[in-house]
């Protein structure tokens, strides 16, 4: 009788085997592959990018909804999965090794997991440079900018990824009623960014009270390692959520 080998075990990514820098230069020429237009995203094979069909190997017709930009780890992502199982969410990461982390842990979580998380999956890229060319406009009816980096030298502000110009980005990608979501622990930034949308056309914040009803209000502050680890050092954090008119 022929002997069955176990099968084999399956663990999560160890962060500490994919450490790096924590600020990255967005302007600067990294080596991106991208597709020339969201179109090509759909084909069965799209020169040095992955499909959409094969980020999400049970996509169906379903189009990419929630786009976490600078997702980080990933606990934001996998919580997106886990509330929104009927929607596709993408994570959008500009550090290599970084991205290489949330991809195995995507990976590691399938496996783990038979037939679950297969609505997240996560891409290296820059968002603000090739955003609009991998989403139409309005498919997006969520957005996530949480912590972002501060770039807290007044002559590296163009570098934050909430500026007027690529506001009009964001509102060209994010669908009418959509809704767009930053949080922070740098209370200056949070200024700056708030003042942005309130200046900006196609952009009204929600009410604190309507804030707290979103379904993610609690998750928004709690679930990314950032979040913990401004929990961790007692930090504030400082939320904002507007809605595309």
């Amino acid at each position: 009788m022929m002997e069955t080998s176990d099968p084999p075990i399956v663990k999560l990514p160890q962060k500490r085997f994919y450490r790096q820098r924590a600020h990255s230069n967005p302007i600067s020429d990294h080596n991106f592959n991208y597709p020339s237009h969201p179109k090509e995203l759909y084909k069965d094979k799209c020169p040095d990018n992955k499909t959409w069909d094969e980020l999400y190997p049970s996509r169906g017709d379903r189009k990419v909804e929630f786009a976490d930009v600078g997702c980080g780890y990933g606990g934001f992502l996998v919580s997106l999965g886990e509330t929104f199982e009927d929607k596709l969410s993408i994570g959008m990461e500009i550090r290599v090794k970084v991205s290489d982390y949330v991809m195995d842990r995507i990976e590691s979580l399938r496996a783990l997991h038979p037939g679950k998380y297969q609505n997240i999956a996560c891409i290296r890229t820059n968002s603000m440079k090739y955003l609009v060319n991998y989403f139409e406009k309005g498919q997006l009816s969520k957005m996530f900018f949480l912590y972002p980096d501060p770039h807290f030298k007044k002559s590296k502000h163009k570098w934050r990824i909430i500026n007027p110009s690529l506001l009009s980005e964001y509102a060209y990608v994010l669908r009418e009623g959509g809704l767009l979501y930053v949080v922070t622990d740098v209370e200056d930034l949070y200024k700056w960014m708030t003042s942005h949308f309130d200046a900006h056309q196609s952009f009204k914040r929600l009410s604190l009270e309507e804030e707290k009803q979103d379904i993610l209000h609690d998750k928004l502050l709690n679930r990314s390692e950032e979040a913990q680890k401004v929990e961790r050092n007692h930090g504030s954090k400082f939320l904002a959520i507007f809605k595309r008119i």
